[in-house]
Formats: C-alpha cells, structure tokens, sequence
C-alpha cells in the first residue's frame, strides 16, 4: 500500500523514496496525542528523533481519533509504534486513576455531609 507522504520537512534519517512505503498506521485519541506531542506538537520532532522515524498525523474529525503514520525503516516504524502506543496507554492510565481518586474524594465529602 502506497501512501502520499504530505509533508515536506523529511527528517534526514529517513530514506528517500524506500523509507516511504507501507507506514505502520494506528489510532489514538486526539486528546491523548496533544498530551504526548505538547502544545502544537512542540515535543513531536525530539520524539521523532529518539525514535528515528518521521510521523503523519490525520485527525479523524467525527470520531476524536487520530491516525498516526509512522515511517522510517521496519525496524524503527514498529519500535515507534510500541512506544507511542505504551505511551498513549501510560497516559490513559494515569488519567483513570486521576478519576478513580477524585471519585473517592467526592464520595469522601458526601458521606461527610451525611454525617453532619
């Protein structure tokens, strides 16, 4: 599968025309996303560095969703899905826990309203 690559600041680590093709593709909230790559995507290119692949994103408008394409060598096309899909998880993570302790602490006051 063939895909138009949209951008037109290639990252020199990635290879011309062959590094192109087949990009590893998936979705993640768009919410999520901004928390990762920061305001404007400001933390995308030092992500892209570390991970040494180059990302397309297409945000899914109806859905919330963001498609990532991820594009680099085999190799770095899928350790930078693992690492952005641990990190979208880690965050999810880290938000339900965020729920579950401010449920705990709604339910806190409520019984101390009871008590009163």
């Amino acid at each position: 599968m063939a895909t138009l690559v949209t951008r037109k600041d290639i990252p020199p680590w990635v290879k011309v025309p062959e590094d192109l093709k087949d990009p590893e593709v998936f979705q993640v909230h768009t919410l999520v996303l901004k928390s990762l790559f920061g305001p404007q995507g400001s933390r995308m290119p030092h992500i892209e560095q570390v991970s040494r692949a180059m990302f397309e994103l297409k945000i899914l408008e109806s859905s919330g969703l963001t498609e990532v394409l991820i594009y680099g060598s085999c190799n770095h096309k899928l350790r930078a899905k693992w690492m952005l899909q641990s990190m979208a998880e880690r965050y999810r993570l880290r938000q339900e826990r965020g729920m579950l302790k401010l449920e705990e602490a709604m339910k806190t006051l409520e019984l101390g309203q009871c008590l009163e």
